[in-house]
């Protein structure tokens, strides 16, 4: 699968480390060391080290074989995370830029207080993804999500988007007071509270669907059984009512 890749068969400038049993802070130590000598890095053999990629930045690639531990990508700065498998609990944390690409399914909290860059998610993913997103002028975080989500998605959720293929589980979006979460009509939609408005999309809205569909495709649709892009006339957008949706629960 990776060695199929066109940009990596023609990286020249890479290197490979197998993490075995090694401690998170040893392992993150030798992925240091190799980044700064080479642009790309193969990590086989991982077996749940946190921290992996944290506060990378633009121009270095990590591809991984196995399982990453928690936080992978905190703090990223850019380039890409590529995890041929699942991966753990909050990835991306208060993630910058970058790509990181997940062809599994990921725990819980991915893209906690994310600020900008892309994760692809090719399966399921845990409770709270999404959580405390937030975006600024230019930059936008954004979550695309294969399969379904678990409780909670979007939950605060200031900015950014999220695009889900899936379904969604309970409490959807609670909190939610900025940014924009792209569902399936053909969801259960019932549960979506009153301080949320569900919507029709608009040229912008679709331009977006489109581009991120077209990405999960590259990514992924060589590895899903019949897999088609999903018509945009199916999808509808799910935004705030208000900027500050507890102003009258806790001020006057």
């Amino acid at each position: 699968m990776l060695e199929n890749k066109k940009h990596f068969v023609c990286d020249n400038n890479k290197e490979e480390l197998t993490l075995g049993t090694l401690h998170f802070q040893e392992a993150n130590e030798l992925i240091r060391q190799k980044l700064a000598k080479c642009s790309s890095l193969i990590l086989r053999n991982v077996f749940a080290q946190r921290y992996i990629g944290c506060a990378m930045p633009m121009g270095k690639s990590i591809y991984v074989f196995g399982t990453p531990g928690n936080d992978m990508a905190a703090y990223m700065d850019g380039g890409s995370i590529e995890v041929f498998g699942n991966a753990q609990d909050q990835i991306g944390n208060t993630m910058n830029d970058g790509v990181v690409v997940i062809h599994g399914r990921c725990g819980d909290a991915a893209g906690y207080a994310m600020r900008g860059g892309t994760i692809f998610i090719r399966d399921d993913c845990g409770w709270r993804v999404g959580i405390n997103m937030k975006q600024y002028q230019d930059k936008c975080p954004t979550i695309v999500i294969g399969g379904n989500a678990g409780n909670f998605l979007g939950e605060y959720m200031a900015g950014g988007i999220i695009l889900l293929l899936g379904k969604a589980g309970s409490y959807l979006a609670t909190g939610m007071h900025g940014g924009v979460i792209y569902l399936r009509k053909n969801i259960d939609l019932s549960g979506i509270t009153d301080d949320l408005s569900i919507c029709p999309l608009d040229d912008s809205d679709e331009t977006k669907i489109t581009g991120l569909l077209n990405s999960y495709s590259e990514n992924f649709g060589d590895e899903l059984d019949k897999f088609t892009l999903p018509d945009i006339e199916e999808f509808v957008k799910i935004i705030p009512k208000s900027a500050r949706p507890y102003a009258n629960m806790y001020a006057n």
